[in-house]
């Protein structure tokens, strides 16, 4: 494997991006075999373990792009409800909310005036916030998450253009043995009508 991606050569133009290797598009299968010192099944099997390789890490970014996708609603949900409490605040008027105490269970409360929100941090941790600083820390929050978000996106495209690459080389790579054999065995068989 490393003897592939190491060398530098005119069929490689291998990018990286976030520590996903970029794959290299092969023009020529014979000077890449040639190259990379691999014979054909050699480098079915390196590029088939690449490809396996992308499509783990393609799992892992869906799974954080499914975490992402679900956590900027609720920090939105959030900020809706910080920006509710500072709108009745001084208003002397109660606010009356339903609030989720477990999977299924809900409890009503009434909630009075109040300078201060506590936000769960996570890792069963929760902190009591002015209802400004939690404004200010739920916005950051937010902002994080849609630019990480931003990346995943970019990180997948790049990884699926990878993928492209890589299940293109490997039939170009089969196409040519298959090809090769073909030749060789038309020789073969040329050769022995002659004798």
């Amino acid at each position: 494997m490393a003897a592939a991606s190491s060398s530098s050569t005119p069929v490689e133009k291998t990018t990286e991006r976030r520590g996903i290797p970029g794959a290299q598009f092969v023009e020529d299968v014979e000077t890449y075999l040639s190259q990379t010192g691999l014979d054909v099944n050699s480098a079915l099997a390196f590029l088939q373990e690449r490809l396996q390789q992308y499509k783990l890490v393609e799992m892992k970014l869906l799974a954080q792009q499914r975490d992402l996708q679900a956590k900027i609603p609720d920090i939105e949900k959030c900020l809706d409800v910080v920006a509710t409490l500072q709108a009745k605040k001084g208003t002397g008027e109660a606010l009356i909310a339903d609030f989720e105490v477990s999977e299924g269970i809900y409890s009503r409360a009434r909630i009075e005036d109040s300078d201060s929100v506590c936000l769960w941090l996570g890792a069963n941790v929760m902190l009591e916030y002015s209802c400004e600083e939690a404004t200010s820390l739920l916005k950051k929050n937010l902002e994080n998450a849609k630019a990480s978000l931003e990346v995943l996106i970019a990180d997948l495209q790049f990884l699926r253009d990878q993928v492209t690459v890589t299940q293109v080389t490997i039939a170009r790579v089969y196409n040519w043995d298959v090809h090769q054999r073909r030749i060789r065995q038309a020789a073969a068989t040329a050769s022995a009508k002659d004798s």
